[in-house]
């Protein structure tokens, strides 16, 4: 399987912070040293431009963050201090995001190891997510006329706020969010379905919502889907509120892939959160995707 990954993924952060940043790196090593990822199949991507930023972001904000421009109050709402090694960080996953995307395309699925930043709105960053890696993907590719409509499976435990009030008005797409009712943010937006999980849901609960989730999304009949696969729904996620088992979300990545697989409809990969106290089942959560891709769309992808 083709996937996107740079070491730029991985930045130093303050001594403390909530963000598992070593996730990334340890998650590629996982795959690859167990033959679900081929090293000769993992691209670094080279940062996107700012005219495809610009395609979803405004001048302004796109402005601040590459001359580090942010106020405190703007850092805050973003969760990460600005520095040169957060922009590239930022650009080289919204670049691993469009490869993954195009590649998706011509293999049926593909993916990248970061992405799914979907907290990020056109004119600001926020809940640690600088540029909103999907959308910018999604416009990357209408403007090269590869696709007219895409979908977004959004799993992970809190509202793609911002991906949601992008795409608000744009029948070309639809966006799907399963999260927790009463996890942040708290202000919600409105996506094309927002299904919202009571704190405490389990693997049965999930499951059920998610089948009858992607139905709704079948009949959109989109061209591309990106998957935010999410593992903070997991039982001991630090910031989750639901109560998924590592087995729950494996069986939640398998039941999305065969879904998409079933429908020929080609899948675009993102990691999404995960904020477990033990980094080792983030990474695991994390490696269990691949690991259904694999099993369902094949090793040959």
């Amino acid at each position: 399987m083709h996937c996107a990954y740079s070491d730029t993924y991985t930045i130093d952060l303050p001594p403390g912070h909530r963000f598992p940043m070593a996730k990334y790196r340890r998650t590629r090593e996982q795959l690859v040293s167990e033959g679900n990822l081929v090293p000769s199949e993992l691209l670094a991507p080279a940062p996107c431009s700012t005219e495809d930023l610009r395609r979803v972001h405004t001048q302004e904000y796109v402005d601040k963050i590459f001359a580090g421009t942010l106020t405190k109050k703007e850092e805050r709402r973003l969760g990460f201090p600005w520095s040169p090694s957060l922009l590239r960080r930022s650009r080289a996953s919204v670049a691993g995001t469009i490869y993954a995307a195009g590649q998706a395309l011509d293999d049926g699925i593909a993916g990248n190891l970061a992405g799914g930043t979907h907290h990020a709105y056109a004119d600001h960053g926020e809940g640690f997510c600088v540029f909103n890696d999907i959308a910018v993907a999604i416009r990357h590719l209408q403007a090269a006329g590869a696709i007219r409509t895409a979908a977004v499976v959004d799993c992970d435990v809190h509202q793609g706020n911002g991906t949601a009030h992008i795409f608000c008005d744009d029948p070309t797409v639809f966006t799907l969010s399963l999260h927790g009712e009463n996890n942040w943010p708290f202000d919600k937006e409105t996506s094309s379905l927002d299904v919202a999980l009571a704190d405490g849901a389990g693997d049965d609960e999930y499951l059920v919502a998610l089948d009858s989730s992607l139905e709704h999304v079948g009949d959109f009949y989109p061209e591309l889907v990106f998957y935010i696969a999410g593992v903070d729904p997991f039982e001991h996620d630090q910031l989750g509120r639901l109560a998924l088992t590592i087995e729950g979300l494996r069986e939640r990545d398998r039941r999305v892939f065969s879904w998409a697989r079933r429908r020929a409809l080609p899948v675009a990969i993102c990691l999404g959160g995960g904020y477990a106290e033990n980094i080792n089942d983030i990474v695991e959560a994390h490696a269990n995707t691949y690991r259904a891709a694999a099993e369902i769309f094949g090793h040959d992808t």
